[in-house]
């Protein structure tokens, strides 16, 4: 993980490397809900950002031959997407390079137009929804599969690989979770198979 966060951390330094001209201190904000239910996974993630920043600081980066230290701003988005627009837009105020995150799509599709409008490079860690990346932002990216390859993958594994002759589907209703069952349900549609319950549960 840590170093998954290494190549995205790299990645928006090197996207806002015209930023830098006249500055020492690159800015680089990372947002995910680190209150709430998913907690865990965004403390995960900022943690993993502050080592990857550690990391870049004590090795020493220059970008276009001026010394650079990054420093990470934190924000808690609560996987709530007004929350998340607030954030984002804090981010913006305060001047950041680029932004890891945010943790989910359901917040990062929402702040993916604030940090377009203001020429920020955005890179989800996790965000799958296919919207995120189809809105037709230039700054934006993520470094995962979306819902379609993933869902439609798996789906297709499950009817061809594993030979699912009747196959029970249950997701829990978050947009990640219902985006990636209807396309598995449609991966196993067209590798032949078939599904006979769609079931609901909660996160």
């Amino acid at each position: 993980m840590n170093h998954k966060l290494n190549v995205v951390i790299a990645a928006v330094a090197l996207a806002a490397a015209t930023q830098v001209s006249a500055q020492e201190v690159v800015k680089i904000g990372h947002v995910a809900p680190t209150s709430g239910g998913i907690a865990h996974l965004g403390k995960d993630n900022e943690n993993g950002a502050r080592m990857a920043i550690d990391e870049l600081n004590a090795k020493g980066v220059s970008i276009g031959g001026k010394k650079v230290k990054f420093e990470l701003l934190a924000e808690d988005d609560g996987g709530d997407p007004k929350q998340g627009t607030a954030a984002a837009q804090k981010l913006v105020d305060s001047k950041v390079s680029g932004v890891v995150g945010h943790l989910n799509s359901g917040t990062s599709i929402p702040a993916s137009k604030i940090y377009s409008d203001a020429g920020i490079p955005q890179i989800s860690p996790s965000a799958t929804n296919p919207k995120f990346t189809r809105q037709g932002f230039k700054t934006t990216f993520r470094v995962v599969a979306d819902d379609v390859h993933l869902g439609g993958t798996l789906g297709r594994y499950a009817a061809k690989e594993l030979k699912g002759k009747s196959i029970a589907v249950i997701d829990d209703r978050t947009a990640y979770g219902q985006g990636v069952a209807d396309e598995f349900e449609k991966g196993v549609k067209g590798a032949g198979g078939k599904t006979v319950a769609r079931e609901f549960t909660n996160d």
